[in-house]
């Protein structure tokens, strides 16, 4: 019975290449005989192993409401408003705490802005 020798390296077990660097061969693993399985591994990263947590910490929570005094008399301004939808309200004072977390504090321009749009409609 004939024994098939590898195709990559000839039954040699080793492959050199131009700079004349020798290792095993990739597709007998060195044994100089052609593999029942092709002789190529799969080396994709499909172990649950790969897929651990990370040791990152968790995010801290965004900031439910505002936090300065300026950030709490605005929004309290915003809530005591009579004609502007629950959902503006909402969306207002989520605005309020997310520049207090960016710029640490309401500033002036900010202000007059929210206020801006308190203001009832003209018709």
């Amino acid at each position: 019975m004939a024994v098939d020798s590898c195709g990559i390296c000839g039954g040699d077990g080793r492959i050199t290449n131009s700079f004349g660097n020798e290792t095993r061969c990739p597709g007998c693993h060195g044994t100089g005989r052609r593999s029942e399985d092709g002789g190529l591994r799969d080396v994709t990263k499909t172990k649950p192993s790969h897929y651990r947590a990370t040791n990152k910490a968790a995010a801290p929570p965004k900031a439910q409401g505002p936090a300065t005094l300026a950030g709490i008399a605005l929004a309290n301004e915003v809530q005591a408003s009579a004609h502007v939808s629950n959902d503006t309200k909402a969306k207002l004072t989520r605005e309020i705490a997310e520049h207090e977390a960016t710029h640490g504090k309401c500033t002036e321009t900010f202000i007059k802005k929210v206020k801006k749009q308190l203001r009832p409609i003209a018709r």
